[in-house]
This record gives structure tokens, sequence and C-alpha cells, in this order.
């Protein structure tokens, strides 16, 4: 069988790729008992489990810096430095990055939310304008809910980025995508190394967003640091 083939399929059952649906055969094949972690068995030693779950990030995040030419950084940073607000959005185990991306994001002074579960996306959505950027994460890219949520931004003109894989329900929904997809089954392990790949993605975003805004995000990011050290003083 050829290589465009199997690409083909992976694609028709809403799968980002081979390494995806290997994941997900290896998953199926083995029924894992203790759902930890797709690279460690029960039967390994603390070491060695340590060793596994390091290494399985370390190729995440390699394979993640291979990719991130084809991203659009570029396009996401202009909107976002004129982005009347930006809603970061995640379910489940997103909803962690997108809070974290929320608590990074806000000291650039762009005001900032965030939507954790299905009535508030529903919600934000609906009321959704012009100017208003959406940063969905989603390692499945597969919530029903989620989808309908930003093909309604959308439609409110509000613009849609997601991190995810480029050819999941959610990627084909999204304005721009972020192909970011880890080799990980999320139906049968708690996300791990997708969900650095995330983070990691969107502490570059937010890095590049504050180069691009200059001296005004410098000097947020250093009056934001300030007053915490003041605390500190204080407290001690």
């Amino acid at each position: 069988m050829s290589e465009p083939t199997v690409i083909r399929f992976c694609r028709t059952l809403g799968l980002n790729g081979f390494r995806e649906l290997r994941s997900h055969l290896l998953a199926a094949a083995h029924n894992p008992e203790s759902y930890l972690h797709q690279n460690v068995s029960r039967d390994d030693s603390t070491r060695t489990a340590l060793a596994k779950v390091l290494e399985s990030s370390i190729r995440t995040l390699i394979d993640l810096a291979r990719t991130t030419d084809d991203m659009p950084f570029e396009e996401a940073v202009h909107l976002l430095a004129e982005a009347r607000q930006i809603i970061f959005v995640g379910l489940g185990a997103s909803g962690c990055v997108a809070r974290d991306a929320c608590h990074k994001f806000f000291r650039l002074g762009i005001p900032c939310s965030t939507a954790l579960d299905v009535p508030t996306v529903l919600q934000s959505a609906a009321i959704a304008e012009p100017g208003d950027v959406y940063i969905v994460i989603s390692q499945t890219g597969r919530w029903p809910e989620l989808i309908e949520a930003m093909q309604t931004a959308g439609k409110n003109q509000a613009s849609v980025f997601a991190i995810t894989g480029r050819h999941t329900p959610l990627g084909r929904a999204a304005y721009r995508v972020f192909d970011c997809h880890a080799a990980e089954d999320t139906s049968a392990f708690t996300p791990m190394s997708s969900r650095l790949a995330h983070l990691a993605l969107l502490d570059a975003l937010q890095v590049a967003l504050a180069l691009h805004l200059g001296e005004s995000a410098e000097t947020r990011l250093r009056l934001a640091k300030q007053v915490l050290t003041e605390v500190t003083i204080r407290e001690e």
C-alpha cells in the first residue's frame, strides 16, 4: 500500500496521520490496565518508567520544533496585537493549558479570558464580535460542541486559531490551525506529551507577541513582575 493511500485512509478516520493511527492500534491491542502512559508497562521499574516518560516528552518537543515553519505565527501575532479580547478555550485537560496561557498573555495588556466548559464556550461564541480572537486547544479536535461554537464565532467575524491536528474536525472548522498533534492516544491515557507541546507552543506565541508589541509589552511585564516582588518583600 502506498504512503498517500495510507494518509488518505487515516484522514477518513479523522486522524492526523500514520503515527496517530499507530498509537490507536497499539492502545487497542494492549488494552492497558493502568492507563498511565502509552510507553510504560506495569513491569517497568521506577527508573525505567521515568526515562520513558522523559524521552517521550523530549521527542514530542523535537518533532514540534521541526513543524513550526508551517504554523501561522505571523498572522496570529498581528491579529492578537489588535484584538478586542483574546479568549482561550479548552475542555477537560486542555482547559488547564488554556488557563495557563491566559495567565501569561494578560500581562501584555490585552484583555484575556477563558472558556473551559461547554456552556461557557457556546455562550462566548454566541456573543463574539469582530476583533475577538479565539485560541482553541484540543488534542483530539473532535468535541462536537467545541466545533459548533467555533463555527458560530467565525460567523460572528471573530478569528479562530486552533491548536490541534490540521485534519481533525476542529482543524477544519478553525480560521487558522497550528498543526500540533502529538502521537498520544488520549482516549486511553492522560494527556502528557501533547500537553507539553501545547504549552510550549503557546509560550512561543506569547513571546512572539511581546516582541511585536515592543516597549509597551516590556513595560507591562516589568510592572507586573515588580508588584509581585514588592508583595514578597512585604510578606517577608
